[in-house]
């Protein structure tokens, strides 16, 4: 178990002081078995109204009004964590699943509906091809070809991160062979999809003990995180981080799930103003053990 402390500050600048639309706040992870939720403070400036809400996967979300127009919009989430994570991936597949290819029993594939669907277009089979590259002839170990893709992602890909919102497609990541955390992600969810796996989108944090003096070569930390979430029976919802060949690993903080990137982005919103207005904003984030 590791106590976490995470401070993710955000701030949008203009050139002159603009009214501001209603904002939406994904910052606010759920408490399960591996996660406990143990304090959590949103600071505004300027102040603002706030609404919370569970939206269609009973992510928590935040809703907030701001009634003063301004110069500078700030928005400070601190969050005080528990993570129960595995430190080594072990998890039991049932007997039925636990070589590729199987099939889903018919309540499973009811609930996963669109999570077992492919969303991006792949005219040339491009993603197909990909996806293909970790299947053999013969039954395989289900554990095997998942791990498999993942740490080819990891290790045939260069990471570059970026605070802007957005996604590539999975075929402009394929041909580019770079990208974020959330391209990676997307890439790895849509190969499965097409192996016939369920699959989501998780948005989060990433601790780093190399910032505290620890041993790692993680990548991602510093910023908003994002991996996927592969549905195996008898395990469940497995995580997997491509861009770091990360498997169920103990320092994932999951705030939320969803079906694709469009839906989790942490903070959108609007203002009212000159596109001009607009200057930039600075994306801060720090994931320490220390309270």
């Amino acid at each position: 178990m590791k106590f976490l402390t995470v401070r993710h500050a955000t701030t949008y600048r203009y050139a002159r002081p603009v009214t501001f639309g209603t904002h939406r706040l994904m910052l606010r992870p759920r408490d399960s078995h591996d996660l406990r939720l143990t304090g959590a403070e949103l600071t505004l400036s300027p102040p603002g109204e706030t609404r919370w809400l569970h939206d269609v996967f009973g992510n928590s979300v935040a809703e907030v009004s701001f009634t003063a127009p301004a110069q500078e919009l700030t928005i400070i989430s601190t969050l005080h964590l528990e993570r129960y994570g595995l430190a080594r991936p072990t998890f039991p597949i049932a007997p039925e699943a636990q070589n590729y290819p199987f099939v889903y029993s018919p309540g499973d594939r009811t609930d996963l509906g669109r999570l077992l669907e492919k969303h991006y277009p792949d005219p040339q089979n491009q993603i197909d091809a990909f996806a293909k590259r970790f299947v053999t002839e013969t039954p395989m170990s289900t554990y095997n070809l998942l791990s498999n893709m993942n740490f080819a992602i990891r290790n045939e890909f260069k990471y570059l991160g970026r605070d802007e919102e957005g996604t590539q497609t999975p075929i402009d990541t394929l041909d580019k062979k770079t990208g974020s955390c959330r391209d990676f992600a997307l890439l790895f969810i849509e190969a499965v999809r097409t192996l016939g796996f369920g699959a989501r989108f998780v948005t989060g944090y990433l601790y780093d003990p190399k910032l505290e003096g620890g041993d790692s070569e993680i990548q991602g930390a510093g910023a908003t995180h994002a991996w996927a979430d592969v549905y195996i029976p008898g395990a469940g919802w497995v995580e997997y981080d491509p861009t770091n060949g990360l498997i169920a690993g103990e320092n994932l903080i999951r705030v939320a799930v969803t079906r694709d990137p469009l839906q989790a982005v942490p903070i959108s919103g609007s203002f009212s103003g000159n596109a001009s207005d607009y200057l930039g904003m600075n994306v801060d984030v720090v994931v320490t053990t220390k309270p």
